[in-house]
This record gives C-alpha cells, structure tokens and sequence, in this order.
C-alpha cells in the first residue's frame, strides 16, 4: 500500500514538473514571438518615417546646391551658368538668393525667409504637387507673384483670390547706418500673393518664393548669389554630375546632394534607429532568459535519461548538440512567428491604416512603414546568437550530469 502510494506520488510530481517544464518552454516562445515581432514592427515603422521626411525634403530641397564655402553670397556671371549649363547630366540651374525679411498683409506682419529664384525654377517641377491654393507662378503678363507656405498664409490671413492686397516686404539694410530718416534704414516692395504650398510645417511657416529680380533689387544683391540649385537629368549617376559640378567649380564652393544638405536629421534618425534596436534586442534576451531556465530544469529532470544515452554510447558533443537543438527549436519557433507576426502587422498597417498619427494638421494620416530584408536578416542574427549564448551552459551542465548512479 505505501509502495503504490509512493510509487503514485512520483509519478504524479515527475508529470507535473514536465508540464511546469513545457509551460515555460511556450511561454518562451511567446516572448520571443512577441518581442520579435515588435523589432520589426518599429524597425519598419522608422523606415517609414525616414521615407517620409526624404520625399518631403525632395519636394524642397535641390538635387545639388552650391554654396561658398566661406561668406554668405557669392558673384556669378554668364560664363560660369554657361560653364554649369554645359555639364553633362545637368538639366537646370537654377540661381537663388535667400535670406530674412520682415513681411506685412494688411494689419497682420511676420518674420519669414524670402527665397528668391529664377525664373527657371518652375522647369525644377518640386512644388508642382505641393500647390494647395493658387497657381504656380512667380511671373505672369509682367506683374511679380509670391508663393508662400500654408502656415504663412494662416498667420498673415492672406487671400490669394484678392488682388486688391498685396504682400508688403521689408528688408533692412543696415543697422550702423545713423539717419534720421527711418525709412533710410530699410527697402521695401511690394507683390502680390500669386500661390499656396503645403509641404511641412517647418517650410510652410517660414517661407515664401519670390522672383530673383524681385528679391535682387530689394536687398540691393547685383550679380551676387546665396546659392545655385541644380537639376538633374532623369537616370543620371547624381555622384557623377556632382564630382564633375566640383571640378567647376573649385575648391571656395561645396556641392551638397539632397541627402547632405539634411545630413544632420537623417544622422539622427539613424542613431534613434539603432538605439532602439539595441533596446528591443535586449527585450528579446530578456525574453529568452526563460529558455534558458528551461533548458536548465530539462538537465536537471533528465540526469537519467541522458545517463542512458551515455551507456548507449553518447558522447558530450552528442549530449550538448541534443540540448542546443531544444534552445534552438524554442527561439526559432518563436523569432519565426514574430517574424511573421511582425510583417503581417506591417503589411495591415500600410494598407489599412490600423494605427492613425493622431494629429489633424498631420503630413499623412497614419503612421507609414517599409519593410527592409536587412532588419528582418539583422534581427534573425541577433535570435541566433543570443539563442547561442542561453543555450551554451545548459548544454555543457546537461553533458557533464551523467552518471551510473541515475540508472
């Protein structure tokens, strides 16, 4: 009688802890799941956001833009746009003079960056899909027209339909200049609104286009220019048009590609990136702690069964080999089904729009994403190597637990 009842309660703890064994093995799989899942998912939405704010930027800045590498502006001449003009692979230069300047509508007045450019830049075609209000054109049977963001249409009340109004722009000229005339100190001219684009908010509650003569004789420039922007022909190898633009124009000037010319904000993207993939990484070694208790218990439970595989002729490699594939099998369960979790999420997510901005003057109503192989490459390495380190003690402790005694 107490045999059986020894015998009965054996068997029901040594069952009992084999479920408790196989709770923690699937919870394992779970938390990787979902923490892989999760990589991916950021991972992609990062993708996204970078993706936006590069059309964004395209939309406003060049393709090149030359700049003096020391001064504020610099002379320009009709040989040197007909040098440029020459280079193959350039389509349009367009010249520019940018700068701060105190702008009034009517009883409502703010400070704004006046961009002025030539007139060629309406071949450039970058706020063509941009105009909210109005037309595209800075010129038009002889009278100037402005164009000026959203933002600055809103603070200045600006009706475009309204030719009655036109835009006051102030700029002024020196301020060590003694007179006793104010007006000596500063030009003035007025345009009229002719356009409204809507990019972002940063660009549309700051600046305003205005024709290059325009802005020229108000700010008294001549021959001078803030910078020359440059559009490239379709297809062209856009490091090959500026190497030869550089070899033009010599070492006083820097040619910048779209992507420099926001080097700054794509460098911190990049480092945001990569800090929360080491913060998501470390989610998941959390997660797979799990496996590694598991596989610790499973040692522990099976001292006997792997004494027999000991007399049957297993060796240690055979007996490590046998417990690397149990970690295996729970982490790549588990990274396989967040990897897919993950990218089902993704796929829902950019064709449905499950999860909005939750801003009514967003760029996009919902949160954007690209898939990239690279992440889902990367983050299979970081499972495979992290399943490596939780599974390696288990492995050896299970090789070294057999012994005659448990037979």
């Amino acid at each position: 009688m107490n045999l059986s009842l020894f015998i009965a309660k054996r068997y029901f703890f040594s069952k009992r802890k084999q479920n408790f064994i196989n709770i923690i093995s699937i919870l394992s799989m779970v938390g990787v799941a979902f923490s892989t899942a999760a990589l991916i998912i950021v991972l992609s939405v990062f993708n996204g956001l970078e993706g936006l704010l590069r059309s964004l930027y395209v939309s406003f800045d060049p393709e090149l833009k030359i700049e003096a590498v020391e001064g504020k502006s610099f002379e320009i001449n009709d040989e040197l746009l007909s040098k440029l003009n020459a280079i193959e692979g350039v389509n349009v230069v367009t010249e520019v003079i940018e700068d701060y300047a105190y702008i009034r509508y009517r009883d409502a007045d703010v400070v704004a960056t006046i961009k002025g450019v030539s007139d060629n830049f309406i071949d450039q075609h970058r706020l063509d899909d941009r105009i909210v209000q109005g037309e595209m054109k800075l010129k038009e049977n002889g009278i100037d027209y402005a164009i000026l963001g959203r933002g600055i249409q809103y603070a200045l009340s600006v009706a475009v339909e309204d030719e009655m109004y036109a835009l006051q722009v102030f700029y002024i000229k020196d301020l060590k200049r003694t007179s006793l005339d104010p007006s000596q100190m500063y030009s003035r001219k007025s345009i009229r609104p002719g356009g409204v684009f809507s990019i972002e908010k940063n660009y549309d509650e700051n600046y305003i286009f205005l024709p290059l003569d325009f802005v020229a004789d108000l700010l008294d420039y001549g021959n001078k220019r803030t910078a020359l922007e440059i559009k490239t022909d379709e297809g062209v190898n856009l490091n090959s048009v500026k190497q030869k633009v550089s070899e033009a124009m010599g070492d006083s000037f820097a040619v910048l590609t779209n992507e420099e010319q926001q080097k700054d904000l794509y460098r911190l993207l990049k480092i945001e990136k990569l800090f929360t993939f080491l913060a998501l990484s470390l989610l998941i070694t959390v997660g797979s702690i799990n496996i590694f208790f598991s596989l610790m218990m499973l040692a522990i439970d099976k001292k006997k069964d792997i004494s027999i595989l000991s007399a049957l002729g297993a060796d240690k490699k055979l007996i490590s080999r046998v417990f690397f594939s149990e970690g295996a099998i729970i982490s790549f369960i588990g990274a396989g089904s967040g990897l897919i979790i993950g990218g089902l999420v993704c796929w829902a997510q950019g064709q449905f729009g499950l999860v909005g901005m939750g801003m009514e003057n967003a760029v996009v109503s919902d949160y954007p994403v690209i898939m990239i192989w690279s992440d889902f490459a990367l983050t299979s390495l970081v499972i495979i190597a992290i399943t490596f380190l939780v599974s390696f003690y288990p492995a050896i402790l299970a090789s070294r637990s057999y012994s005659t005694q448990n037979l």
